[in-house]
């Protein structure tokens, strides 16, 4: 891991996160990547993101601090509980905010104004503050007070629309898919904001609905709809892996490029679960060149396959030739070869493929180990970027909730310690009711 250096590109800037799941602190993860010191407001009734699940390592006790989620979503980040309902709360994240550069939040809509955190009241506070808030609908139009999370948003986006099989429902997304691209979406509008206000020494408020952000991906239907007057939905849409599916118009209203065939992922030797490779010939000379990569069997030189009219209307019967030579194969020893020939193929990749056997992840340090203190040694995301001058990288493990509260308060802030124990004892940093951590009781000593 990288040690912190003086060169990222965002070191000398706060940001003040009261984010929570996972778009918002997806967004505040990069912006700590780039050297931005990122607070973490929180309150441990509260924070979904925290809670139990799937991803706590079996051999941990679970609790707050053990969630695998939380913890590869939150790099780069402190950690401040604090009950921001409490009028002593409010006073202590108002104070930091005026010492701070940029807000964020997703909650909906009426969150921040209730707690009297506003962007008039943010304001007040700090008057060039950026405040980026990235609700599911925005903070204005009918719907502004909906709640949302990615694959809501995501369905009513039209993403949703567009997945499936023939004949069959929608099928939504393997992953929330608009959680994670509407926390890039954040990290940009908190840097334009930046910018602008170093420019002009002018904060403002950049609204950011997640929802209205998901839309501008389904690009090619919307025109198809805007500019030919024909729907998205036809017989056996979409088509997923396969190009083309049989009793179907030879349309393409929604992928933006050409039906072609091959196009499908092809089973791989020793044709366990995650066995597969998908291959695509995007026009007559590409197939010629995976006939020589499948030692030009006897069957891919009919004339029937020789076109792609032809290999469309055929694609049955050539996807299961073609899988008899993909299936003598690995997926990573096929890819070479089409590759190396100038066709397009590509292994389908688990979790697990793409963090321990991916060549090129490897050598662009996509995952690299960090140590937490409740985890222990674990691989995380690096930046899937990289800057020549200001290295990003994660140079802090997410925190465990509550971690920087002395560092915060009395160091950043100025309080004393006596204000720090009283904070612990009347509720304003902790739940009364609710057992601390040892190292919450060390910074008490």
């Amino acid at each position: 891991m990288p040690e912190p250096t003086s060169l990222r590109a965002l070191a000398g800037i706060r940001v003040v996160d009261f984010s929570w799941v996972r778009a918002g602190p997806w967004a505040t993860r990069w912006l700590g990547a780039f050297g931005a010191e990122v607070i973490k407001i929180e309150w441990p009734e509260n924070e979904r993101g925290r809670l139990p699940s799937s991803t706590t390592p079996q051999h941990l006790e679970t609790n707050l601090n053990t969630s695998g989620n939380f913890n590869e979503t939150n790099l780069n980040k402190k950690s401040l509980s604090l009950n921001v309902r409490t009028e002593k709360g409010l006073e202590i994240v108002k104070r930091l905010i005026a010492v701070s550069d940029i807000v964020i939040e997703n909650f909906s809509s009426r969150v921040l104004e209730r707690w009297g955190l506003g962007y008039a009241e943010q304001c007040k506070i700090k008057p060039d503050i950026v405040y980026v808030s990235m609700s599911g609908f925005g903070h204005t139009g009918r719907h502004h007070h909906y709640t949302s999370f990615g694959p809501v948003a995501q369905s009513a986006a039209g993403l949703t629309f567009l997945s499936g099989l023939p004949e069959a429902p929608p099928a939504g997304w393997g992953w929330s898919y608009m959680d994670d691209t509407g926390g890039m979406y954040g990290a940009m509008c908190a840097l334009t904001g930046l910018y602008h206000r170093n420019m002009t020494g002018r904060g403002q408020h950049i609204d950011q609905s997640q929802m209205i952000a998901s839309v501008p991906l389904v690009g090619p239907a919307l025109l198809d709809v805007t500019v030919n007057g024909r729907g998205s939905r036809r017989p056996g849409y979409p088509p997923g892996n396969r190009a083309h599916w049989p009793g179907t118009p030879f349309l393409n209203n929604y992928r933006g490029g050409p039906t072609v065939a091959p196009h499908n992922a092809y089973r791989t030797a020793p044709g366990d679960y995650n066995d597969w490779c998908v291959i695509v010939c995007c026009s007559d000379a590409e197939w010629q060149k995976l006939i020589t990569v499948m030692g030009a069997p006897e069957w891919a030189a009919a004339d029937k396959f020789a076109t792609i009219a032809g290999r469309l209307e055929h694609q049955a019967e050539m996807d299961e030739r073609i899988e008899e030579w993909s299936r003598t194969l690995g997926k990573y020893q096929l890819t070479e070869h089409c590759q190396k020939a100038g066709v397009r193929a590509l292994p389908v990749q688990s979790a697990e493929d793409r963090v321990e056997n991916d060549p090129q992840l490897r050598h662009r340090e996509m995952y690299r180990e960090i140590e937490h203190p409740a985890l222990g040694a674990y691989k995380v995301q690096n930046a899937p970027f990289i800057l020549s001058q200001t290295p990003a990288a994660n140079h802090l493990p997410s925190p465990m909730i509550g971690q920087h509260n002395q560092e915060i308060v009395e160091g950043l802030l100025g309080y004393g310690r006596d204000a720090l124990r009283e904070g612990f004892a009347d509720g304003t940093f902790w739940p009364q009711k609710r057992p601390r951590f040892p190292y919450m009781e060390e910074m008490l000593r």
